[in-house]
């Protein structure tokens, strides 16, 4: 198995960060097998969806009225509405698994796999990216 890990900076508001050119560059050359891709964080997501005609900015809405930014959850420290990014990789999970073939990631044609975030208290993510050969 061959693994990499990348930094990200998602900033200091909520964020959907399309992934995908690097996973594409991660997978390139590898033939066939399985792309794993992880972030390490208890507050982070994976999804893999449409971005750039509006999805990505859908699914934060989505998310802002799930999981709003107040003082309701009993995971308290950090900034106001810090619990519902613990509660976040419940709705969207830390990982994501795609088919590799010939080196090409076997995506939909609208698909792309994004890092989701929406602890402002942590502008810095890790991704892992791992290929298990077929």
């Amino acid at each position: 198995m061959d693994t990499e890990t990348r930094t990200y900076r998602t900033g200091d508001s909520d964020a959907v960060l399309d992934l995908t050119r690097d996973c594409v560059a991660f997978a390139a050359g590898r033939g066939d097998g399985l792309l794993h891709v992880f972030v390490p964080h208890a507050t982070c997501g994976i999804a893999i969806l449409e971005t750039g005609a509006g999805s990505d900015d859908d699914l934060l809405a989505l998310l802002r009225t799930v999981l709003p930014a107040d003082d309701r959850w009993l995971h308290r420290h950090g900034t106001r509405g810090h619990g519902r990014s613990h509660v976040l990789p419940a709705l969207v999970p830390p990982y994501a698994t795609v088919p590799v073939l010939a080196g090409s990631l076997a995506l939909g044609t609208w698909q792309s796999i994004c890092l989701v975030d929406l602890n402002v208290d942590n502008p810095e993510r890790e991704v892992r990216f791992s290929f298990l050969a077929g």
